[in-house]
């Protein structure tokens, strides 16, 4: 700790309780996705009564859930970052990309982040109207039956894929609509096993739409980059042999980007 951080820290101008909170949610990793309250003490150097009362605010306000002894981040801990990366160049560096993408193929792209049980989009390509709705920055669709939202749904880690999907409510959007939740759990590892979504008509009747994970220089799944099209006779073949190789270049060559240029917050 440098000189000036430890003077800060003596300052009438910190708050102690926000920074062991902060520290708390710090202490989950991929290597600690669940933790018993005496091991969240160890790894943030708190106190059990203070782990404690942080853990349980935390638990209250949504942060962080707990199943017996154990407790785990919760999907919402996502907000923390969602201002940040608003702020950021994400979409800047993904659109020349997306673009080259939609010119190639003929068809939309778009790039999303989670927020809860939402997808928001961040970035978008219109080539062609597929959905009923129109979207743009801003807009949110429901992450369950959405081919970008599977993509990201599924990078959770086990602990946090079980809360979303306990809390998720699914509803029929179309007669496709996964709605039970095995079957969508089962869908979601499918996803996470090969490495990109394909939804074939569940959110929209006319629309299928296939998504890959872009990930940050830590291996993190920070967004969600997919090609809707309209669905016609030969859709399912055209995108998996042409779309999703389009995908997978452009998903490296954003990746490489981000690499050299920008990395998500350390959560």
């Amino acid at each position: 700790m440098d000189v000036y951080a430890s003077r800060f820290e003596d300052s009438p101008d910190y708050i102690q309780s926000l920074a062991r909170g902060l520290g708390v949610i710090r202490a989950f990793d991929q290597t600690h996705a669940s933790m018993t309250l005496s091991e969240v003490a160890e790894r943030s150097g708190l106190s059990r009564a203070v782990a404690r009362r942080c853990l349980l605010t935390l638990v209250h306000l949504g942060y962080i859930g707990s199943r017996g002894r154990q407790f785990f981040l919760t999907p919402r801990v996502l907000d923390l970052g969602f201002a940040f990366l608003s702020s950021l160049d994400l979409p800047e560096i993904a659109m020349p990309v997306m673009e080259q993408l939609s010119v190639r193929l003929g068809e939309s792209s778009s790039l999303c982040l989670l927020d809860g049980h939402d997808i928001v989009y961040v970035a978008r390509v219109p080539v062609k109207r597929v959905m009923a709705i129109a979207l743009g920055v801003g807009a949110r669709l429901p992450a369950f039956a959405a081919s970008m939202g599977r993509v990201l749904v599924a990078a959770l880690d086990d602990a946090a894929l079980e809360e979303w999907l306990a809390k998720v409510e699914l509803r029929p959007l179309t007669p496709r609509t996964i709605l039970d939740k095995e079957n969508l759990k089962a869908e979601l590892l499918r996803v996470r096993s090969q490495g990109y979504a394909l939804v074939m008509q569940e959110l929209e009747p006319s629309l299928c739409s296939i998504a890959v994970p872009i990930r940050d220089r830590g291996q993190r799944v920070v967004a969600a980059l997919n090609v809707g099209m309209q669905t016609r006779t030969g859709i399912r073949d055209f995108a998996l042999k042409t779309v999703l190789p389009g995908l997978l270049e452009a998903q490296t060559s954003i990746e490489h980007a981000l690499s050299r240029h920008w990395t998500s917050p350390a959560i």
